[in-house]
């Protein structure tokens, strides 16, 4: 739901209809959308996001409303048929359990959706934590999830988990923020009296339709953690015509852009309005950003200098730390001596294996905006572990791959790429 609450706070005010918020909690096989992913409708047909690619809309639609009209959650499981699939239900042959709840005033998941909607933009690091089994509506917001220890997870779950069971579901709850995105976590609720099971994962809470947050003493417990990060970052490294078209694409699947060049008569931030202009060597101040700690993981390179005097020196230090993407643009030739500089320099085979050069995948692409759209469908397969990318009519397999499995045993699910600066 994270990914829809800035667009929600205008259906918080007062005076407003009452709406509802239908959440996948649980994906299996070929679906289109990820855990966490969400759609609201409001008492007067309103919409705002969706859960695939339109095939149960109208069905959650209608749940939604129910919900509203009733005032409970409850659950709702879509999945394929032969003799409904192009009615209700997924067609592409996955399963979606939606969990169907409505916001009704001075609920706690009312009060935590006011808390987020009013944070300052840009949207800083969040977690939502909601229960979702039954008809419960109880909700916490934990701050800076990346940093959030197991004590401090525990004492925002006293609410919504008993006792007995707190620190095993702080646990399970610290492992979801560290990987990102969303994930269900199962616990006993553990109150006074709770059987010496209680804290040991549990079975999924069945549908319900009782309110209220009241617990009896070993009742199953089901949390949704859906975790907001910082968005991710992308260097652009290089102010030409290619690099204004790359900055429009990659902030489409969510990336924070900063462009760089050392020649400030190019790097006119009036050229890059989508973009932080950086007037510097490009490899200086990746360099900085390193030191600093403003790099990850998930933060990608792109090297459209063309240039020997900013490339070698830049990939050598690109090369050399834990990125998720580094790229260089230039021709085939242009490679064959940029990798003989980096060897010189001393950068391994290992490490020139990471390097994406040519830049982009093969579609022929010529135009700024076509070497861009073939750029961001490389960091595409790259995110998703795509080595061998071929036409989709051309292939056979599942079209969405399963999430990978976290240390822990529980899914790693997609994080959603509106989750934007």
């Amino acid at each position: 739901m994270l990914h829809i609450v800035d667009r929600l706070a205008p259906w918080l005010g007062p005076g407003q209809p009452p709406f509802a918020v239908a959440t996948v909690v649980v994906a299996s096989g070929s679906v289109p959308r990820p855990v966490g992913t969400a759609m609201a409708v409001r008492a007067d047909g309103a919409v705002l996001g969706s859960l695939s690619g339109g095939c149960v809309e109208g069905a959650v639609h209608a749940a939604a409303l129910d919900a509203i009209a009733s005032g409970t959650s409850h659950r709702e499981t879509f999945g394929y048929s032969d003799d409904d699939a192009f009615a209700v239900g997924l067609s592409c042959g996955g399963t979606l359990d939606v969990h169907v709840q409505p916001v009704l005033p001075d609920d706690a998941a009312t009060r935590a959706l006011h808390a987020l909607a009013a944070r300052a933009a840009p949207a800083p690091p969040v977690a939502l934590v909601r229960r979702i089994d039954g008809g419960a509506r109880t909700a916490v917001v934990v701050d800076d999830p990346g940093t959030a220890d197991e004590a401090t997870v525990a004492r925002a779950l006293r609410g919504l988990v008993g006792p007995d069971s707190l620190a095993a579901a702080a646990a399970q709850v610290v492992a979801v923020l560290r990987a990102g995105g969303a994930a269900p976590v199962h616990a006993a609720h553990g109150g006074p009296g709770a059987s010496p099971s209680a804290g040991r994962a549990a079975a999924p809470a069945p549908a319900g339709t009782g309110a209220g947050d009241a617990c009896d003493a070993a009742e199953p417990v089901t949390l949704l953690v859906e975790t907001r990060l910082p968005a991710p970052r992308f260097l652009v490294c290089g102010a030409n015509d290619f690099a204004g078209a790359l900055v429009r694409h990659v902030r489409l699947l969510g990336y924070r852009v900063t462009l760089v060049d050392a020649r400030e008569v190019f790097a006119d931030p009036r050229r890059f309005p989508e973009a932080e202009v950086v007037v510097e060597w490009p490899d200086r101040y990746l360099a900085a950003e390193a030191a600093a700690g403003r790099l990850d993981a998930r933060t990608a390179v792109a090297v459209l200098t063309h240039d020997a005097k900013f490339d070698v020196p830049l990939l050598r230090l690109a090369l050399d730390l834990p990125l998720a993407y580094v790229g260089a643009m230039g021709s085939r030739r242009s490679h064959v001596q940029r990798v003989a500089a980096l060897r010189a320099e001393g950068v391994g085979e290992a490490a020139l294996a990471r390097l994406r050069s040519p830049i982009g995948l093969d579609l022929g692409a010529v135009t700024p905006e076509e070497v861009a759209v073939s750029i961001t469908a490389e960091l595409v397969a790259a995110r998703h572990g795509r080595s061998a990318v071929v036409p989709l009519s051309s292939s056979s397999g599942p079209l969405h791959a399963e999430p990978a499995a976290r240390p822990d045993g529980a899914p790693t699910h997609r994080p959603h790429p509106e989750e934007a600066p």
